[in-house]
């Protein structure tokens, strides 16, 4: 199933991430593993500086438990990328998230894609509801 190529205009909130020369991989592009390390610095930047996560301390903690990713275009190194970030689930005990990636000032995305944190108590690794919080620093993500 395609999806369409998401644009800058999908989304409210960006946060810009510096590519590196070891981003790059043999055949001169950004090799697609450092693509989810890019998601994740996103989300994980947005929520820390909304207050929401403090990686030592928070008493629950969002993991990961799903990813995607649809290449359309190269990245690479010393590219300028922009990650587009919104919330296209908002659940009891999940948050799935949507990036896309621009490259320097273009309009649609060199990349998509996202993925789900299931929130679990940091101690025992149960599921445990999404905190207020988290809930409060996405709200203003959440796609319509």
């Amino acid at each position: 199933m395609s999806e369409p190529r998401l644009t800058r205009a999908d989304f409210r909130a960006f946060r810009e991430i510096t590519t590196r020369w070891m981003d790059n991989d043999v055949y001169g592009h950004v090799n697609n593993v450092v693509y989810y390390s890019f998601f994740d610095t996103a989300v994980n930047q947005h929520l820390i500086e909304q207050g929401a996560l403090d990686p030592e301390r928070s008493p629950e903690i969002g993991l990961v438990v799903e990813t995607r990713c649809r290449y359309f275009a190269p990245l690479s190194f010393p590219d300028r990328v922009t990650a587009g970030v919104r919330v296209a689930r908002l659940g009891t005990t999940s948050i799935a998230y949507e990036i896309a990636l621009f490259r320097d000032d273009q309009t649609e995305a060199a990349a998509q894609g996202g993925f789900v944190h299931v929130y679990v108590d940091r101690e025992t690794r149960r599921p445990t509801p999404v905190p207020e919080r988290v809930r409060a620093a996405v709200a203003g993500l959440i796609a319509s």
